[in-house]
């Protein structure tokens, strides 16, 4: 009889498929995560500006796509991690021979997909609104989207083995909201209180934004690698509180 021995490829590859299956059959996170977002850049985009200027709908686009990325990353990591430390999946993993990080990248892929899909959204009804980019745009605009779910997933990882999954959830809710408000993802930054500004500096949502509106060729505050080098820190300090989570949490 021939043993059958998982190679390490195999082992990440399995558990982000198992990773993706197990998020296609929770229509409770799938469907807000996917559809919100979609439905606030319609409901700000072409709903309440009837007929909106190209740069506002290339603004609204630039915020609304880093909000798409935060819906999966915060509650996918936040509030399913802290709820699969409860039930004890975490510390059945721990003590398998799978490797920590294909864990963490099994979770990073659903998110990055459920992105995805929210993005095909909300970029479909841009077009509908009179957005037009080359296809180097669309594609660097895409990838930063996409991108962007990786500091909010270190922050919701960390989380999510420090929490309750309670806990999780409400503190989800609230980067979720907050962040985005804080951030000019729905509103231009320039139209918030100062106050509000500041506050939105110490976010990735602030800086990301400003990096997709960089991209798509309209004003912004600051510099773009001055913003670059916010997110890239922010996501170095997300990985130590993630890493100092699963260090310390005991299951």
């Amino acid at each position: 009889m021939t043993a059958l021995v998982a190679t390490p490829t195999g082992i990440w590859s399995r558990e982000a498929v198992a990773e993706l299956k197990r998020t296609s059959r929770l229509p409770q996170f799938l469907v807000p995560t996917v559809l919100t977002p979609a439905a606030f850049y319609g409901l700000f985009t072409l709903a309440v500006s009837k007929s909106p200027s190209p740069e506002y709908a290339l603004g609204t686009l630039a915020g609304y796509g880093v909000f798409a990325a935060t819906g999966p990353a915060l509650f996918g990591f936040g509030a399913g991690v802290a709820m699969e430390r409860e039930q004890g999946l975490i510390e059945l993993k721990r003590v398998s021979p799978m490797p920590a990080g294909a864990y963490v990248a099994a979770k990073l892929v659903a998110a990055v997909a459920t992105t995805a899909l929210a993005l095909t959204l909300i970029d479909a009804l841009a077009i509908v609104a009179g957005v037009r980019l080359s296809a180097a745009a669309w594609g660097a605009l895409t990838l930063l989207h996409l991108g962007s779910t990786i500091p909010f997933a270190l922050i919701g990882f960390g989380m999510g083995m420090r929490m309750s999954g309670k806990g999780a959830v409400a503190m989800a809710n609230a980067l979720f909201l907050g962040g985005s408000v804080l951030g000019g993802l729905w509103i231009p930054t320039l139209m918030l209180p100062g106050w509000m500004r500041t506050l939105g500096q110490v976010t990735p949502s602030y800086h990301l934004g400003q990096l997709a509106r960089g991209i798509v060729g309209i004003d912004t505050v600051g510099t773009t690698v001055g913003h670059a080098i916010a997110v890239a820190a922010m996501t170095a300090a997300g990985v130590a509180w993630s890493w100092t989570g699963w260090r310390r949490s005991p299951a």
